[in-house]
This record gives structure tokens, C-alpha cells and sequence, in this order.
């Protein structure tokens, strides 16, 4: 199988590292160092019993001539995707899936710009990673990757999923992978973004009462914006799961906090601000999400010396 992985930061290098175990990988980043430490020396993984995992996927600053992919895998920040397949268009076959992976909801509007239905995989995944370098990542969790369609039977995937897992990835299809994606959702609308508003560790999220009150609007909000969208869920089993994340990572820090902290534009939008889009569909009021939204963003704008 031909894979193109779009993006070769953390999660990209990740993916496209062991996928290429199974598969013939390519990581399309537009930093040229990146590409050619990648090129030279590999993607390093650091995993968490201190041993490293070293792959070889190629690695290409452009995919000019290229053939397109059986594969191409969207790991850009979600601000960049547009751009990113838009450059790399040729690479998408009347037989190529496009998938996405990244965090948050909403991601397929994107892709559909660019594919059929049938053609677009979302998913989600348990594993998380953090850069240490050009070409080296830090391993900090795996689990489990669900991968799903939005239209056509889910069992034509299985290849995929097999792909993955022979590369060390465990993977498996799901036609439950919306309520996948919304379950981990959750977190990432309420504690993340708070983390990311207040510049803290998870931990003082569950432990403050104020942040807390806030982190449980957040997460009311959200279950009843999923309920709109035909998801149910139980709210007290939700708070409890969120609560669970902060407090068994106390002093764990997110992306959208280092996003904050270094100046970098955040994927708000397709985090908090997908369950503003998914109350706005359902008639679903959503207040506390569109005020992260905006804090989130007028915080972008003053570390950047933007009115």
C-alpha cells in the first residue's frame, strides 16, 4: 500500500514511522530540515520504557511527479489541511482514500472538497506524541486507532486497519466512529481548552472548584450539542471520564496550552468550535464554547501584537 502522510510533526512522523513497517510511507512537510533529517537519519520514536524505535519512511518537501497514493493521511494543524491537500491534489485518485486523524470534529467538510463520500476516512487514536527534534518524536501514550467511512460498507476498510496494525498500530474498522471521535472530543473541548485559557496543568482543572464549575458547563453543553447530533451520552459518566483524564495527569500540559504559551494559532476552531457548529445545526445553545472561542482567539491575537 501507498500512504502519503501530509504533515511529518509529531503525530505525522509518528504514524508515518510505523506505517512504514507495513507499507511504503511518504511524509510531505514543508520544512526542509525536517525532510532531510528524515531522509538521513530516519524518524527516531522515543518510547515511554526509554527504548527507541527507528523507521525509514521517505521523506519529500514536494510531491511534484508523484503517482497518487492508495492512502493519503491528513496530519496537518487543522488551519493548514485546505492548503495542504490543495498542493498536493494530484496525489488523490478516483481510488485513493483521504483520511484524518487530528483532533477534534468537523474535519470531512474539508476533505470532501477534495473527494468523494465514499472516499473519506475519519478516525481516531489513542497514541499521542510530542517532537524532540527534527525527525525524533517522544512516545507518550498508545491504545488503540478506530477508523471509519461516511458512506459504504465499513468492512471494505479492514485493509487499512490491517495496514496499520502490522506497522504496530493497532487499528480496527468501526461503524460507531462518530461516537468515537465525540467521546474523545470531550476532553479536548473542556479541559483542554481550559488549560489552554487559564495556562495550566490539567490537574488544577479538576482540583480548582471555579475551573472545575466552568470545565462541567463545558462538558453539559457538549454532551447536549452531541444529543443534537443523535449521540447520547451520560452526562455525570462524561464528567467523571473528564475528570479521570486531569487528575491521573496533574501535571500534564496539552497542545493547545503550548499553542498559547508559544504564540502559535491553535485548532480552536475545529475543537471547541465544532460543538458551537453542532449546536448551531441542532438549535443546541452552546454559550461557554463560543465564549472559549473567542477568549482563545483574542489570546492568539495579543501574543502576536494583533488588536
Amino acid at each position: 500500500m501507498r500512504i502519503t502522510v501530509l504533515g511529518g510533526g509529531a503525530m505525522g512522523a509518528l504514524f508515518g514511522g510505523y506505517l512504514s513497517r507495513s507499507a511504503d510511507v511518504t511524509i510531505v512537510d514543508v520544512n526542509a530540515a525536517l525532510v532531510e533529517a528524515i531522509r538521513r537519519d530516519g524518524v527516531s520514536i522515543r518510547e515511554k520504557d526509554g527504548s527507541t524505535t527507528l523507521c525509514r519512511p521517505d521523506a519529500v518537501t514536494s510531491t511534484q511527479g508523484m503517482e497518487p497514493a492508495d492512502l493519503v493521511i491528513v496530519f496537518v494543524k487543522a488551519m493548514y489541511s485546505r492548503g495542504a491537500l490543495e498542493a498536493n491534489r494530484h496525489l488523490i485518485g478516483p481510488d485513493t482514500y483521504v483520511m484524518t486523524l487530528q483532533n477534534g470534529s468537523g474535519h470531512e467538510d474539508t476533505l470532501l472538497e477534495f473527494t468523494d463520500r465514499a472516499h473519506v476516512l475519519i478516525g481516531t487514536t489513542q497514541h499521542n506524541s510530542a517532537v524532540d527534534g527534527l525527525g525524533i518524536v517522544r512516545h507518550g501514550g498508545s491504545g488503540h486507532t478506530y477508523l471509519g467511512s461516511l458512506e459504504g460498507d465499513p468492512a471494505r476498510l479492514q485493509p487499512v486497519a490491517e495496514v496499520f496494525t502490522a506497522g504496530g498500530l493497532e487499528a480496527s474498522v468501526s461503524d460507531q466512529v462518530r461516537r468515537l471521535i465525540w467521546g474523545k472530543l470531550f476532553t479536548n473541548v473542556s479541559a483542554s481548552a481550559l488549560t489552554a485559557v487559564l495556562q495550566c496543568p490539567l490537574g488544577f482543572i479538576s482540583a480548582n472548584p471555579d475551573a472545575w464549575a466552568v470545565c462541567r458547563a463545558l462538558i453539559r453543553e457538549a454532551v447536549e450539542a452531541a444529543a443534537g447530533e443523535g449521540l447520547e451520552f451520560d452526562l455525570e459518566e462524561t464528567a467523571a471520564g473528564v475528570k479521570a483524564v486531569c487528575d491521573n495527569a496533574p501535571d500534564g500540559y496539552t497542545s493547545i496550552y503550548a499553542d498559547l504559551r508559544d504564540g502559535r494559532p491553535s485548532e480552536v476552531d475545529n475543537i471547541s468550535g465544532s460543538v458551537v457548529r453542532a449546536g448551531r445545526r441542532s438549535g443546541v445553545p452552546t454559550p461557554t464554547h463560543e465564549a472559549i472561542v473567542h477568549l482563545i482567539h483574542a489570546m492568539e491575537a495579543g501574543r502576536a501584537g494583533r488588536p
